[in-house]
């Protein structure tokens, strides 16, 4: 299910990234209400000369030294004026970089019409570039999957499958074997940057893991904190089956298929769970694949490579009809 984001508050925006973008709030603390409503941030750089065709107000306003030092060349009463036309447009607030302080009437328009006026000793273009990445993390597109994620040496793997086909019980095995877990049961997924899928836990459940006939265990507790990812890159998605009779399983590893999400298409493989099959291990084996995959090294594709040039050197091949040979009997191989 995916989640439209339609804005954030300048105090959702403070209270989360307040120690990271170093920010200090000096005055409007009744209008932190106000939304940011677009992923961006915007230097008001023609608006301070009137000119508000075009102008950006959903974004934060950020002003550097080039618009500080150009306020210094007009009359306060032109200032004022300004500001007054910023904020009927409803900008969510104000930041000025390099500990700058306010105007006398920056200072009194953000009183008058409780527009947060904030500061940051952040040279202007880090603090753009750091905020950037942060409003990003906000308004990302996201959606939920009801799978179990891992890091697998440094392989994002996302773990699917009916309810009680074993997921957390594969997932645990991986974890002793000295990998991370980012989520149990319920995975959190941000379409960041349109390129890429990232995973995490919500807050409440993070670090818990539910194991049946158990109950909820603590997985930092009993396995150290290198045991606990907060978030990771998805790289391949893993589905687990119930085997059936009928049931069709890959032999070659040369097709390849795909699971979408947020309308990216990821690395996915189906394994069938049956008695006697240790899944973790074949999880973790599924994951190293895809990690020489992305290394450009695919063991199916060189495989069949190997074999069409044997083919094509050994002249039996070439006036013979060539039974096909099943992959199960190795000893034909």
């Amino acid at each position: 299910m995916q989640k439209a984001i339609h804005g954030i508050t300048v105090a959702h925006f403070y209270e989360s990234y307040r120690d990271k973008l170093k920010l200090e709030l000096i005055t409007g603390e009744g209008g932190v209400h106000r939304l940011i409503r677009e992923g961006s941030i915007n230097r008001p750089s023609l608006a301070l000369t009137g000119f508000f065709k075009y102008f950006a107000n959903k974004r934060i306003q950020v002003l550097g030294a080039a618009e500080m030092t150009f306020l210094k060349t007009i009359p306060e009463a032109q200032q004022v004026e300004i500001f007054r036309g910023m904020a009927k447009r409803q900008i969510p607030c104000l930041i000025l970089t390099r500990n700058f302080n306010p105007t006398p009437a920056m200072r009194a328009i953000a009183r008058e019409v409780n527009l947060p006026l904030l500061r940051t000793p952040m040279i202007t273009m880090n603090f753009i570039n750091l905020a950037t990445l942060c409003i990003d993390n906000e308004f990302a597109p996201n959606s939920t999957e009801h799978a179990t994620t891992l890091d697998i040496r440094g392989v994002g793997v996302m773990l699917r499958g009916s309810s009680g086909v074993g997921k957390s019980e594969c997932a645990l095995a991986l974890i002793e074997r000295g990998h991370s877990l980012v989520s149990d049961d319920l995975t959190v997924i941000k379409l960041l940057d349109e390129r890429e899928l990232m995973a995490s836990s919500r807050p409440l459940n993070r670090g818990y893991m539910e194991c049946r006939g158990i109950g909820i265990i603590n997985i930092a507790e009993m396995f150290g904190v290198k045991s606990i990812r907060l978030e990771k890159r998805i790289d391949l998605v893993v589905s687990l089956q119930e085997w059936t009779p009928d049931a069709v399983e890959e032999r070659t590893g040369l097709e390849e298929n795909y699971y979408e999400i947020l309308g990216m298409r990821l690395p996915h493989v189906e394994l069938y769970v049956r008695p006697g099959r240790d899944m973790a291990r074949l999880v973790e084996v599924a994951a190293l694949t895809q990690a020489l995959k992305k290394m450009g090294h695919d063991p199916a594709k060189d495989f069949n490579d190997r074999l069409i040039a044997f083919m094509t050197r050994d002249p039996a091949f070439q006036t013979t009809t060539i039974t096909p040979i099943d992959v199960s009997d190795r000893s034909e191989l």
